[in-house]
């Protein structure tokens, strides 16, 4: 890629990140009072973070049952309303387990 080509890219990445943060500001320039319309606001960065993290859980192992065991006890742990630290801990201690157990049977 030469530099010319670089500078396009570079360019359209700009414009196209500026247009996502500044188009909400210039189209709801007052407070939104619908109420579906705000809860589903509320709700964006809980789904994009979800949709981000889900496909790299499965793939962040060397194995599908590590990766699932790790995924379901963050979820139990985060259900019971624990913090961050808490519920990323235990999700790691368990995959570490479960990685250990299954080389253990091989």
């Amino acid at each position: 890629m030469n530099w010319l080509e670089f500078l396009k890219y570079l360019a359209v990445m700009a414009g196209v990140t500026y247009l996502i943060r500044v188009l909400p500001y210039v189209f709801m320039r007052k407070e939104v009072k619908n109420r579906f319309f705000k809860s589903f606001l509320a709700y964006v960065p809980y789904t994009v973070l979800a949709a981000m993290t889900i496909p790299a859980i499965f793939s962040a192992t060397g194995n599908i049952y590590s990766a699932i065991a790790g995924l379901l006890v963050a979820v139990l742990v985060a259900l019971f309303e624990k913090g961050l630290l808490v519920v990323a801990l235990s999700s790691c201690v368990t995959v570490l387990l479960v990685e250990i157990i299954i080389k253990f049977i091989r």
